[in-house]
Formats: C-alpha cells, sequence, structure tokens
C-alpha cells in the first residue's frame, strides 16, 4: 500500500538526519498491534517476550473479561505503555452493563467486577472508545467493534465488501484496526486498509496461539502477522481455581 499524498517532515529516530522517501520526509516506524487480552497474563506475556522492538504498542480493547488475573494484565499494559481503546468487556467491568452477553461472559464480566483493584479500574474507565492518530504520516484509526458501533459490532474476515463498506465509511483513516472478533483479518475497502489482530487471550480461528500484528509503517504498509505459544494449560488452571466457568479454559485449548 502506497504513501498518501501528504507531506511531514519528522526526525529520523536512529540518527541526526532526515530521510527523504520520494517527495515525502518520513520515518519508519515499527507498531505492535494487539487485541482482547482477556486477563491471559500468560498469553500477553508471552506475546510481549515474542515482540521484536517496537516503536509503539496499540491494543483494540478488552484487557479484562473471561480471564482470571485481570489486576496483573491492567498493570502490565500501564507498564508498557500500551495505547488501548475500551473494548465491551472492559466497559461492562467498569458499568456492570451485561445486556449483550450470554449467561457464561456474563458470569465472568461479574467475577472481574469484584475482583478489579482500584488501580485497574482508573485504567478501564479512562480508556476512550476509539483512537485517531497520525504516525509517519498515515492516518491510523483504532476501535474495538466498527466505527459505527464502537463496542459492539462484529466484523469478522467474511463480512461482505458492502457491510464493511458501511461499518468503516465514518473512518478517515489510512489504517483501521479493529479487535473483538478474536479473528485476524486483513482487508481492503474504499482505499483503507481494515486489520484485526486477532485475539492474544482468547484466540478464536481454531488455533490456540496468541495472535497480534506487527505493523511497519513508512514509504509503504507493511504487515506481519505472527502467533506464539504459551502455557494455556496454566491459564485453564487459573480460571479453574478462581471459580469462573470451566469452559472458559478449556476452549483455550483449542482455540474457539
Amino acid at each position: 500500500m502506497g504513501r498518501p499524498s501528504e507531506k511531514e517532515t519528522v526526525a529520523d529516530p536512529q540518527s541526526n538526519f532526515y530521510l527523504s522517501l520520494f517527495e515525502y520526509h518520513c520515518v519508519w516506524m515499527r507498531i505492535a498491534v494487539i487485541s482482547d487480552i482477556h486477563s491471559n497474563l500468560e498469553a500477553f506475556k508471552a506475546v510481549l517476550n515474542d515482540m521484536p522492538r517496537v516503536d509503539m504498542i496499540l491494543c483494540a480493547g478488552d484487557l479484562v473479561g473471561y480471564g482470571a488475573e485481570p489486576n496483573e494484565v491492567v498493570r502490565l499494559v500501564s507498564s508498557r505503555k500500551v495505547r488501548s481503546v475500551m473494548g465491551n468487556h472492559d466497559y461492562a467491568s467498569i458499568s456492570g452493563d451485561t445486556t449483550w452477553f450470554n449467561p457464561v461472559a456474563a458470569q465472568a464480566v461479574e467475577w472481574t467486577r469484584s475482583r478489579m483493584n482500584p488501580e485497574a479500574k482508573r485504567l478501564i474507565s479512562s480508556l476512550p472508545t476509539r483512537l485517531e492518530l497520525k504516525l509517519s504520516g498515515w492516518r491510523v484509526y483504532v476501535v474495538h467493534g466498527s466505527p459505527r458501533d464502537p463496542l459492539n459490532e462484529y466484523l469478522f474476515p467474511d463480512v461482505p465488501n458492502r457491510e464493511l463498506a458501511d461499518a468503516t465509511r465514518g473512518a478517515d483513516a489510512d489504517v483501521v484496526i479493529l479487535g473483538h472478533t478474536h479473528v485476524p483479518m486483513r482487508r481492503m475497502i474504499l482505499g483503507k486498509l481494515v486489520i484485526n489482530p486477532g485475539g492474544v487471550g482468547q484466540p478464536r480461528d481454531r488455533d490456540p496461539r496468541a495472535s497480534y500484528v506487527i505493523m511497519k509503517l513508512g514509504s509503504e504498509i507493511e504487515v506481519e502477522n505472527r502467533r506464539v505459544e504459551y502455557d494455556f494449560r496454566a491459564t485453564a488452571e487459573k480460571i479453574k481455581k478462581a471459580g469462573l466457568p470451566e469452559e472458559l479454559g478449556t476452549r483455550l485449548f483449542f482455540g474457539w
């Protein structure tokens, strides 16, 4: 994907010079894109250990829910300066609103609400529903569900072009980053690159490995999907010991 018709001058972080690419002035940035950690500390740590050196970590929401370590995950998100939006589980963990949740998910929300410490509650409450960033001259839009329904809309990889176009039309961006489905996706629509990095803490594409993306921004956009093995058995055992529904641990073995 080529650069937009835009000129921007920024310093190269690796030197004291300015880089000129074609008629544009830019530097390459390497961005890690993650989503749906869902209180799975084992998976999150494995992804961070696998991650190359990056300039920024972006998260498309749902730091908490389902898993047994919400406070530990939120603390690590904070210490690694991850820039995240709010997901539907994040919102439910603060508001208590589980209107659209199935019984198992709702039970996990109530458990999370009762266990989160004040620090975690403050960070989750402060999350925006969308981020609009300018990175190396590219306009990047981050949301959990979709630009037209930030918290709840699911856009799966097989979504029809017309529906995807309608759902993302409101984003004035070159790159739209989504979460929520826990399924990796990369689509082009109306000149926009739409990316879902898949789920870190609860993958749902029949692959139990944690999923995330490395995105390189410069004269072009390069996207690399990465999968990382982690100790899902340890996570499942923590879920069981915490008194959460056991199926939330069982599904981790199969990536659904």
